[in-house]
């Protein structure tokens, strides 16, 4: 342990991260007043404290040691695919997707951690193999990890939480030096398990969202009800916005989700133009500290874990607005930071914690 790590926090990567938590945690608390029942708000503020401990604790200690220790970092992976091949036995269903471990009031979901152990697994692996790059073998053993994630994922079946995972891939073979040719390649083999995905694997429901996204007129009152709510309660915020509690489309149900997939639009109609602008600054700010860690990182091995975690957020926050702005089909993406659910409120602090202990 070293107390000295303590007194350095980099607050600028800290910071615009409690503020996106807290702006996150007033819309919550707001959208609970209409419902009467303030359990999410509750259980929000619980792991946000928690989130904050986990930080606090993970600064005690010199995580540097990560880039040389595979069997450590393995450990991690080998867990992140046992907790979620477990789902299939253990998982309480809910929407017709086994994603969740139930504890009693709480759930925990497994994926956002899966993710911040697939960050290092790749940064691992791609800081030890970086001269090999101008081949495709490195890249194809990559895969190799990926692969297993987004097959237990998909089966659940949850076809919105493996594209993170997928990004996070992109982005670190992307900038371990992929050539253009093999970049090619990879995306003539994404379009090919596109197809036969909808073909043979996606769920009625899945396809469903995503011709609702090309033609709105295919499902008035469905899927297309939803992205048009989202559409009308952003719009009807202005510039300034209703008020914490004053949001006619949130507080009255006519929002979906108002606590997770659609909170983007509920922060817009209560806090308006301003606090969106506000939000999305804070978002590009935190970005910007990441990418500058990578930057003037001494070590391949954090530049790596630096640019992997960017990708998992801007996949994210990126779909996750889309969905809201009726750009890109509903896929269940929540809002990093904002949006209610404990679990990966607790790996993205992870991510923050690890970052910033690597960074020293």
């Amino acid at each position: 342990m070293n107390l000295e790590r303590l007194k350095k926090y980099n607050w600028g990567l800290m910071g615009p991260a409690f503020i996106l938590t807290l702006l996150g945690i007033i819309s919550i608390y707001s959208s609970s007043l209409g419902k009467g029942d303030f359990l999410n708000f509750e259980k929000q503020i619980i792991f946000f404290i928690l989130s904050l401990f986990l930080v606090f604790f993970l600064k005690f200690f010199d995580l540097r040691f990560l880039k040389n220790n595979s069997f450590f970092i393995l450990t991690l992976y080998l867990f992140s695919l046992l907790g979620l091949f477990g789902l299939f036995f253990w998982g309480e269903e809910i929407k017709g997707t086994k994603g969740w471990y139930k504890l009693g009031s709480l759930s925990f979901d497994p994926i956002p951690l899966a993710s911040i152990f697939l960050i290092l697994t790749l940064s691992k692996y791609f800081a030890g193999h970086h001269p090999e790059t101008k081949t495709f073998q490195p890249i194809l053993r990559s895969f190799l990890y990926l692969l297993p994630l987004v097959l237990l994922v998909l089966l659940q079946p949850n076809f919105g939480s493996s594209l993170p995972l997928i990004f996070i891939w992109l982005g670190i073979i992307v900038f371990s030096g992929i050539q253009l040719r093999h970049f090619l390649i990879l995306s003539l083999i994404a379009l090919i398990i596109f197809i036969f995905a909808w073909q043979s694997w996606l769920q009625d429901y899945q396809k469903q969202r995503l011709l609702t996204f090309l033609n709105p007129k295919i499902d008035p009152q469905g899927n297309a009800w939803n992205i048009n709510q989202a559409k009308i309660t952003i719009g009807s915020g202005g510039f300034l916005g209703k008020g914490i509690g004053n949001g006619s489309q949130s507080q009255y149900g006519f929002l979906p989700e108002s606590q997770t997939d659609f909170i983007f639009s509920a922060i817009a109609e209560e806090m308006g133009f301003l606090g969106v602008s506000f939000l999305l600054f804070f978002y590009g700010f935190l970005l910007w500290q990441i990418i500058k860690l990578s930057l003037v990182a001494d070590n391949n091995f954090t530049r790596l874990f630096a640019i992997g975690f960017s990708f998992f957020l801007v996949c994210q926050t990126f779909v996750n607005i889309g969905m809201n702005l009726g750009i890109l089909p509903v896929i269940g993406i929540s809002l990093p930071f904002v949006s209610y659910g404990g679990s990966q409120l607790l790996a993205l602090y992870l991510g923050l914690g690890i970052l910033e202990t690597l960074r020293n």
